[in-house]
């Protein structure tokens, strides 16, 4: 089936019941662009921070009620969404800052092939981001 994509990133939503420490690591740590908090009670959502990525937006949505927390542990836990990858121009900056704000590093900066560099960091809820280089 053909389908025309009208926006050139995508929206990722996060439901966390840790609205306020979400925002704060994806904003004042990570570096996303605020864009904006929507409420939207009337559909169970307290609030929606939206955070801007270039053309993506990470949405993090928190619940009118408290919500059953995921699964946890990374990539050898579960199927799924297991990450999400925001690439940098300073991964070690971009890891060092996470890491001075209390989040686990989960997998220290490494080449993984020829001028490609990742790293793994956690959130406050425990998802994990993966930081990612060219050179």
């Amino acid at each position: 089936m053909a389908r025309t994509i009208s926006k050139p990133g995508f929206d990722l939503g996060i439901v966390t019941n840790n609205g306020d420490a979400m925002l704060e690591f994806y904003r004042d740590v990570v570096g996303l662009e605020f864009e904006m908090t929507v409420k939207m009670e009337a559909i169970g959502i307290s609030r929606m921070d939206r955070l801007k990525c270039n053309d993506s937006v990470l949405k993090l949505v928190t619940t009118n009620t408290e919500v059953a927390a995921g699964v946890g542990g990374g990539l050898a836990t579960s199927t799924g969404l297991r990450y999400f990858t925001i690439t940098v121009d300073d991964i070690e900056a971009a890891v060092a800052d996470c890491e001075a704000a209390g989040s686990p590093v989960r997998w220290p900066v490494a080449e993984v092939r020829r001028g490609i560099s990742v790293a793994m960091v956690e959130d406050p809820d425990g998802n994990w981001v993966e930081f990612l280089q060219m050179t």
